[in-house]
């Protein structure tokens, strides 16, 4: 995982240089510090999925490129074997796997989505991004927290949310969570 994060933050930076952004601005488009920033670019500290799409979106790269290094290619269809999408684990405990990564100028992002249970477990962490989000629950039970409510969600239970309220999700049990995470803006 640390060397995705490392890759993540090298290609941040060379976004960052092509295009001549200041650091200041990068920060501020995902809501942090510069100086965190810079540890994002150095690969020192973790960037969440929707902070990426923010700064793909922004600058016209698809959030893809920025995690794969992939630039999108498909303009008719592009399929997705099981247990082949492009993927990357920005935690110990989340996986995500693109199922849309090779579609260009894709308009929603959709992820496979696993969470590691965390037992000891006592602060999730939450973020928010544009547009709305729907999660269909393949596997297991999580706990979704979403603007200071939480929801168990069991295999076959789904939801969609309002994605700018702060939300995250939590695998409940001892075994991980699998779900399809379907975002729009």
């Amino acid at each position: 995982m640390d060397e995705q994060l490392k890759q993540i933050g090298e290609r941040l930076r060379g976004l960052r240089d092509v295009l001549d952004i200041p650091v200041s601005e990068m920060a501020e488009t995902i809501g942090i510090s510069s100086e965190k920033y810079e540890k994002i670019e150095k690969g020192e500290v973790d960037i969440t999925i929707s902070n990426l799409m923010k700064i793909a979106h922004k600058y016209g790269v698809s959030a893809e490129e920025l995690m794969f290094a992939e630039a999108p290619h498909m303009k008719s269809y592009f399929v997705v074997r099981k247990g082949q999408g492009m993927s990357v684990e920005r935690t110990k405990a989340y996986k995500y796997q693109s199922l849309v990564s090779g579609f260009v100028n894709h308009k929603a992002d959709v992820f496979i989505v696993t969470v590691e249970p965390k037992p000891e477990a006592h602060t999730i962490y939450k973020n928010t991004h544009a547009g709305q989000e729907f999660n269909l629950v393949l596997e297991g039970k999580m706990e979704l927290y979403i603007g200071g409510k939480t929801i168990v969600l069991e295999e076959g239970d789904s939801i969609y949310f309002d994605s700018t309220k702060p939300h995250g999700m939590l695998a409940v049990g001892n075994k991980p969570v699998k779900f399809l995470a379907f975002t729009v803006e």
